[in-house]
């Protein structure tokens, strides 16, 4: 994953550096080919959209780990393990690959339902989103929750996903999904973060299994926190509130 290293603003510049690349339509036969070729290859894989990349004569394709392929038109060879960086003409390097990740994480991100969310809010205007894949019982994540009143202080608004580091079977999910089952979510988390006593509460239909899968499969969370950016990049790790608002550019 690709630590945040530059400001908000960067996303819309890096976006436009793929060009007509990525708003071109990929001929329907091409893109056919190619997914069904890769798919009887590896038929456990699931594969994105067939773009256009900005090399001639090879097409990207995201399979479902979140991995850059970039494929003949013939589907007969493809290169894997590595991202498409331009070279710019002063001499700056520009992670392609990544600028159409964070594009994906984005379009992931709008189609989650808020309502699902645990949120915490600014009293005041919200200035800037961070999404937080987040687990009760990990010290930076409790770390981060402490640092929710800087945080809403300063405009940022705290979506939290639940992310059980240990899986579906562990005490971690079963906290978490008592968080989400809560009448008062926010208050529930808190207690849990802190450390209090609650009572777990596992109910039917809660969220927590479907952004655990959303985490490790559009996402590729490897550890909590792991931080989204509205624009799509991603911190896999704590950041305190300072950093956060000056890579934000609020």
């Amino acid at each position: 994953m690709m630590l945040i290293k530059k400001p908000l603003a960067l996303a819309g510049a890096l976006l436009s550096l793929l060009g007509s690349a990525a708003l071109a339509e990929v001929d329907a036969e091409v893109a056919k080919t190619i997914k069904a070729r890769l798919q009887a290859g590896n038929p456990m894989s699931s594969y994105g959209e067939v773009r256009e990349s900005p090399i001639k004569g090879l097409y990207e394709v995201v399979d479902g780990n979140n991995n850059s392929l970039f494929v003949t038109a013939d589907g007969s060879h493809f290169i894997f393990g590595g991202d498409l960086i331009q070279v710019k003409s002063d001499g700056e390097f520009t992670n392609l690959s990544e600028a159409r990740r964070a594009s994906h994480r984005v379009e992931a991100l709008g189609a989650q339902n808020v309502e699902d969310m645990i949120v915490f809010s600014p009293k005041g205007k919200t200035k800037a989103r961070i999404y937080v894949f987040t687990d009760v019982d990990c010290g930076y994540c409790r770390k981060l929750h402490q640092d929710m009143p800087e945080l809403n202080r300063r405009g940022i608004e705290v979506r939290y996903l639940a992310f059980p580091r240990a899986g579906l079977q562990s005490l971690g999910y079963r906290k978490l999904a008592t968080a989400w089952c809560a009448d008062d979510s926010n208050k529930t988390l808190t207690a849990l973060k802190n450390r209090e006593n609650v009572p777990l509460n596992v109910c039917k239909d809660n969220p927590v299994a479907a952004q655990f899968k959303l985490g490790n499969e559009t996402f590729g969370v490897r550890g909590t926190p792991t931080i989204v950016l509205e624009d799509g990049r991603v911190a896999p790790g704590y950041l305190p509130p300072a950093t956060l608002v000056k890579e934000m550019g609020i």
